[in-house]
């Protein structure tokens, strides 16, 4: 059975998640005040229990249709979604991207070579929103985010080899592929230290590197009025 939708867990801000909760919270009412006005005006005094009936399905479906086209804002879900769609076309990355090699989208975290965007915790990120996107639209996301990043990364990988990536990264590194820190910590003391060009370099590097999560915060920036594409 092919896939329906395709769930992403996005650390976000908490005016962020606020934000777009309100647009959720605004859409909800105006979507109940519209199917109000319209059962007033269908389902008259007197009215079978059958025409009535029909007259329901009839707004439910509408409904439905309105949300598809977004000229109701549906679920959280559905905000996001067409607001990725938008995010996509504003970046010109809405279209069809190969599949990356096998095992390159799978692996957890922001791509090889780079930080977090914005530490979870004080001053960061303080929430995480769980968004489902339907399928296609999911591994658009994951496939332009690989292809748009991949000769930054590539790069990166190049100067880490060249001066490394400092304790703190060579640690994090260290614990998630079972090296012990011992030998993480002599490996990154016995690498030169990278001059100032170089740092700028990298940080240009990184600049270039798109992620997932890059992407869907700026759509939910999108959703909730806030519009924040760039050019990758």
């Amino acid at each position: 059975m092919a896939k329906v939708s395709m769930k992403f867990h996005v650390a976000v801000t908490e005016d962020a998640l606020k934000a777009l909760n309100e647009r959720r919270e605004e859409e909800r009412e105006r979507e109940e005040a519209w199917v109000a006005a319209r059962r007033k005006e269908l389902i008259l005094p007197g009215m079978s229990r059958r025409a009535a009936a029909t007259a329901r399905r009839d707004i439910r479906a509408q409904v439905a249709r309105m949300r598809r086209t977004g000229e109701f804002g549906g679920t959280r879900d559905d905000i996001v979604t067409r607001a990725v769609r938008e995010e996509l076309r504003a970046r010109g990355l809405d279209r069809k991207w190969p599949a990356p090699p096998e095992g390159e989208i799978e692996a957890p975290g922001r791509p090889w070579g780079t930080p977090p965007s914005t530490p979870m915790g004080d001053g960061g990120y303080t929430h995480r929103v769980s968004v489902n996107l339907p399928y296609t639209l999911g591994e658009t996301v994951r496939r332009a985010a690989y292809w748009t990043s991949k000769d930054a990364v590539e790069a990166l990988q190049d100067w880490a080899d060249r001066w490394g990536d400092g304790v703190d990264v060579a640690l994090r590194e260290a614990e998630r592929d079972g090296v012990p820190a011992e030998l993480a910590l002599i490996a990154a003391a016995g690498r030169p230290s990278a001059p100032q060009t170089a740092l700028e370099i990298r940080d240009q590097l990184r600049a270039k590197v798109l992620t997932t999560g890059d992407l869907l915060r700026a759509a939910i920036d999108r959703g909730r009025g806030k519009s924040s594409a760039r050019t990758p």
